[in-house]
């Protein structure tokens, strides 16, 4: 199927609609059976690219740092948008753009790739694998996808259902695809390959809902697997798979973790030494998260939550630092991490710095491992400091939850710091990190049963959810802030900081322009000097936006592009805790330059209508539907059903959902959406008694209403 794009110089309001018509037919096309490439025929341009932003930390060190400085602290006041694309699906944005000789290469929800004419914003082509969309119930945290990989002329890129499929990068034609994962088992791929060598690498995530976590390799020209590291020990019945992973399974105590499949997904960082010729991979939290379900008798529970240094021709293990030894909290170790030299004591160290979740920024020797640095980078209780002899976290009084939930616990399960890369600026000695507080109440579940292919923490969401009492709920949403930190790693503390309305900012590109640039969750891009973080220039996305802007020069002009659109975890299950609001998604590429002018079209935003029937259930059946909401519901519809936005609000329910809220819940009406049904673990009854809930939700949010009306 072939179809004539456009040769509109720019995307703007005019040609917007035939962008999206053109995607659409294109969707519409593969979904029909029809070929899943569809190419759209350009003139040849005669232009080539000056600087791509051709890696996914723009390096193998993973600095996302830029030399370009043709838009800098003087001039980025002049900065306009140049072109636009809008998305035809309004779901999470999280890729960090591709862009190498003259094209730019995305990818957006439900793991579709999009290529562009980097110039003039022009559709080349667009590739749909054709996720099922009932795969979304395996998703921890949306429907999102963090890039594509290039490498000599093909891109490289996972699915939600866990394939790594390569398209030629000229016309987006299929070249292979593998299976990465066991299709019976909940595993998903949301983040961005990287290419080392002849091998592309890719991990996995699912934690959470039962998985065995893992890191692949396979050969670049055909796909054939070439080696894989399992990151937790299996069955210790059927043998280990290396020493590695029998030196892993003596640090489990206890239990039959494999049941579940002991968590350990490498779901997004990487970064690649050429000259040690190391790859540093993340690993994540335990499945279930509390240590005391999934190793009762204690242990460290190797390599969750670590930093792992593999040798990428065959994966084998050289070294690891564990930054969270036996997480019970959810404290990933995925966190970006980022390669470079530092003067410290007087001797330059080659060393790789990360922000883990837990709240502490680490420095490590790249080459051995060695804790050289372990910080307080956000507000921590937990622990009281990492001690530098053992590399340990020193932890609080009742920081497992083993007598009891543990009172607001910070950083909470979303981290201090999430999946949002950092950057770091050589000319300034600065690490910009998007840094969040959002605290946790943490509670053993004491009726934990493990449910296949459902969300697994062994944690109860009761404590941790936001109380209806208007005094309490104001001092913890208090608590709740978003900012970036710009760490000096050589001094160990911050040289100043940025505060945002709320928490889940933007990734963050830096500039040898002394520009640092964040996308905001209220929806601004914004620049900052990179040396003290004043605010220069700022542009309205009209949506939040959590991906990393890039920066590429064309024909002698810089550009600096991003991925706009909200959504991700904290998007899904935030609710009130975002703050501001719903933040609308207006899934758009945006693409800027010095002297351009472009605008968007203006954003109209449709009320929140909330039109509940008459609650007439008992107290008992609402209580009983809360708790279901929170073991089956709160992670993509919020909490206190208060939609972040990506999803709808379900206080807002028509009175056609409620006449078919069985069909939906139980049987699976709007699968196409997502939304599977969950009538093989919930009856009637449990139906009943969420909607329950969701009518008591509704009742209570008109209250407030009318309570602000006549404040």
């Amino acid at each position: 199927m072939r179809l004539l794009a456009s040769p509109s110089r720019r995307l703007r309001n005019s040609m917007l609609g035939g962008a999206i018509a053109t995607v659409l037919m294109l969707t519409t096309a593969c979904e029909s059976g029809s070929d899943e490439t569809a190419v759209a025929e350009v003139a040849p341009s005669a232009k080539l690219a000056d600087v791509d932003w051709a890696m996914h930390g723009l390096n193998p060190s993973e600095t996302r740092f830029s030399t370009l400085d043709q838009i800098n602290a003087d001039n980025v006041k002049d900065l306009g948008l140049e072109w636009y694309f809008d998305y035809p699906a309004a779901r999470g944005k999280e890729a960090t753009p591709i862009v190498v000789d003259g094209k730019i290469y995305t990818s957006g929800s439900w793991s579709n790739i999009f290529a562009h004419d980097a110039l003039t914003g022009e559709m080349l082509w667009f590739f749909d694998p054709k996720v099922p969309r009932d795969w979304a119930v395996h998703l921890c945290c949306d429907v999102v996808n963090r890039g594509v990989a290039l490498h000599e002329g093909n891109v490289y890129f996972g699915t939600l259902d866990g394939r790594l499929i390569s398209l030629n990068s000229e016309d987006g034609s299929k070249r292979w695809e593998v299976q990465t994962t066991d299709r019976n088992k909940p595993y998903s791929i949301t983040g961005a390959p990287r290419i080392v060598k002849d091998k592309v690498i890719i991990g996995n995530g699912g934690a959470e809902l039962g998985v065995r976590g893992y890191v692949s390799a396979y050969n670049l020209d055909d796909g054939e697997l070439a080696w894989r590291f399992y990151t937790v020990p299996g069955n210790p019945d059927d043998g280990f798979e290396n020493a590695a992973m029998e030196k892993a399974a003596e640090t489990w105590g206890g239990g039959e973790w494999w049941e579940i499949g002991g968590g350990g997904t490498v779901w997004d960082s990487m970064a690649y030494d050429p000259e040690l010729n190391l790859l540093y991979v993340g690993v994540g939290n335990g499945a279930p998260w509390n240590r005391q379900l999934r190793s009762p008798d204690g242990g460290d529970n190797l390599y969750l939550s670590s930093i792992l240094a593999l040798n990428p021709d065959d994966g084998s293990y050289v070294w690891h630092y564990q930054t969270t030894p036996g997480d019970s909290w959810d404290y990933t170790a995925t966190q970006h991490m980022i390669l470079a030299t530092l003067n410290i004591a007087g001797t330059p160290r080659d060393v790789i710095m990360q922000a883990p979740k837990n709240g502490f920024f680490y420095v490590l020797d790249r080459k051995t491992g060695e804790l050289l640095s372990a910080d307080a980078y956000a507000a921590v209780t937990w622990a009281t400091h990492v001690d530098l002899e053992s590399g340990r976290p020193q932890e609080t009084e009742n920081a497992r939850y083993t007598d009891g939930p543990t009172g607001l616990n910070l950083p909470g399960p979303i981290g201090g710091h999430n999946w949002h890369p950092m950057s770091y600026n050589p000319q300034h000695g600065l690490v910009y990190i998007p840094r969040q507080d959002a605290g946790w109440v943490y509670k053993t579940d004491e009726n934990f049963e493990y449910k296949h292919g459902y969300w697994n923490t062994g944690t109860d969401s009761m404590p941790a959810a936001l109380p209806d009492d208007p005094a309490i709920k104001e001092a913890v949403l208090k608590t709740v802030r978003g900012l970036v930190v710009a760490w000096d790693p050589v001094a160990k503390q911050p040289r100043w900081e940025i505060e945002h309305e709320g928490p889940w900012n933007g990734g963050i590109l830096s500039t040898a322009g002394n520009l640092m640039l964040q996308g905001s969750a209220r929806g601004e891009l914004v620049a900052y000097s990179a040396d003290k973080g004043e605010r220069l220039w700022s542009f309205d996305a009209q949506t939040g936006i959590v991906a990393p802007p890039v920066t590429y020069r064309i024909d002698g002009e810089q550009y600096i592009a991003v991925v706009a659109g909200w959504g991700g975890s904290l998007a899904l299950v935030g609710g009130e805790a975002l703050k501001g609001g719903i933040s609308p998604n207006r899934s758009r590429l945006l693409v800027f330059k010095l002297g351009s002018d472009g605008q968007l079209p203006p954003a109209i935003d449709e009320p929140l209508v909330i039109d509940p029937p008459p609650m007439t259930a008992s107290a008992e059946s609402v209580q009983r539907g809360k708790a279901l909401y929170l073991g089956f519901c709160v992670f993509c519809h919020g909490d206190g059903a208060v939609s972040g936005g990506p999803i709808p609000d379900l206080r807002a329910l028509t009175a056609e959902t409620h006449e078919q809220f069985q069909a939906i819940v139980l049987g699976g009406l709007h699968w196409d959406k997502g939304m599977v049904g969950f009538g093989n673990q919930l009856s009637p009854d449990d139906a009943e008694d969420l909607r329950a809930f969701l009518i008591e939700r509704a009742h209570h949010a008109l209250k407030e209403q009318a309570a602000a009306t006549t404040e």
